[in-house]
C-alpha cells in the first residue's frame, strides 16, 4: 500500500513537471516566432553596429533551429 502511495506521487509530480515544460515550450516557441518574424522584417543597412551584431547573433540562433521547431514557433505568432 505504501509503495502504492509513493508511486501515485512520483506519477502525480511528473505529471505536474510535464504540464510545467509544455506550458514553458509554448512561450518559447512564441518568444522564437516572434525573434523569427522581428527579424525578417529588419533592414540590417539602418541598424547602429550594436544591434546589428545582436541582430546577427539572433538571426543565426534562429537559423540553427531544427525546421520544425521554427515552424511551429512562427504558426504560434502567425496573424
Amino acid at each position: 500500500m505504501h509503495h502504492t502511495i509513493l508511486k501515485e506521487q512520483e506519477v502525480s509530480m511528473l505529471r505536474t513537471e510535464i504540464e510545467m515544460l509544455m506550458n514553458e515550450r509554448q512561450s518559447l516557441l512564441k518568444t522564437v516566432g516572434a525573434a523569427a518574424r522581428f527579424i525578417a522584417c529588419l533592414d540590417s543597412r539602418k541598424l547602429p553596429k550594436e544591434a546589428f551584431e545582436t541582430a546577427k547573433i539572433l538571426s543565426t540562433t534562429l537559423n540553427q533551429l531544427n525546421e520544425d521547431t521554427l515552424q511551429d514557433a512562427l504558426e504560434k505568432v502567425k496573424a
